[in-house]
This record gives C-alpha cells, sequence and structure tokens, in this order.
C-alpha cells in the first residue's frame, strides 16, 4: 500500500464531515444549543443517560424506575420539536457511522474467526 493509513483515516474524517447528514445533525445541534427549552432539556438527559452507562459498566441493570424515566425522556425529547429534528438527523448519520464501522472493524473480525 503506497498510501499511508493515517493519511485514509484523515481523509475519511473529511468526507464524514462532508456528508449532508453530518451537517444536518451539526445544524440541529446548533438549534438546541439557541433554544434555552431545549438544551436544559437535553443536558438532563445526557446526564441521566451518562448514569445509566456508569450503572450498566457496574454491572447494574436499570431499576423499573429507571426504565421509566428513560420512556418519560424519550416522550419529551420526541415532543420538542428541536430535539426530535436532531434526533432524527442523528439517526440519519448513523447509518453512515455503523456501515463505515463495519468496513473498518471487517479485518479484526477477520482475525477473531
Amino acid at each position: 500500500m503506497s498510501e499511508n493509513i493515517y493519511d485514509l483515516a484523515n481523509e475519511l474524517e473529511r468526507g464524514i464531515r462532508a456528508l449532508p447528514e453530518y451537517q444536518t445533525v451539526k445544524e440541529a445541534k446548533e438549534k438546541i444549543e439557541a433554544d434555552e427549552e431545549a438544551k436544559k432539556l437535553w443536558d438532563e438527559f445526557m446526564t441521566f443517560q451518562e448514569k445509566i452507562q456508569t450503572m450498566m459498566q457496574t454491572g447494574q441493570m436499570p431499576t423499573p424506575e429507571i426504565q421509566q424515566e428513560m420512556q418519560d425522556y424519550g416522550q419529551k425529547i420526541e415532543a420538542n420539536p428541536v430535539l426530535k429534528q436532531y434526533a432524527e438527523a442523528q439517526q440519519a448519520f448513523g447509518v453512515y457511522i455503523n456501515d463505515i464501522e463495519r468496513i473498518v472493524f471487517s479485518p479484526l473480525q477477520d482475525l477473531n474467526k
């Protein structure tokens, strides 16, 4: 391979940033920052999500109360047009990221066969 692997990685990074889906997520995130209510809810949700991740990393399973709180946040996000747009944009962008991840990690999976 004549091209440096880091050059390829940097080219991929630039390509990802150039995707219309990336730009849509970026613009949706800027709308959250400009909307006080959406930003407050988003920050609360992110703190809650970190709490859940910490629980999972320590082997704890979410209680029914926490699962209900998770559903409540989902409903609040769905009801907020700014956050709903951001979530939808992230989902569309995620399709690319999942595909890229599958391609990039394919050689590692081959080694584990």
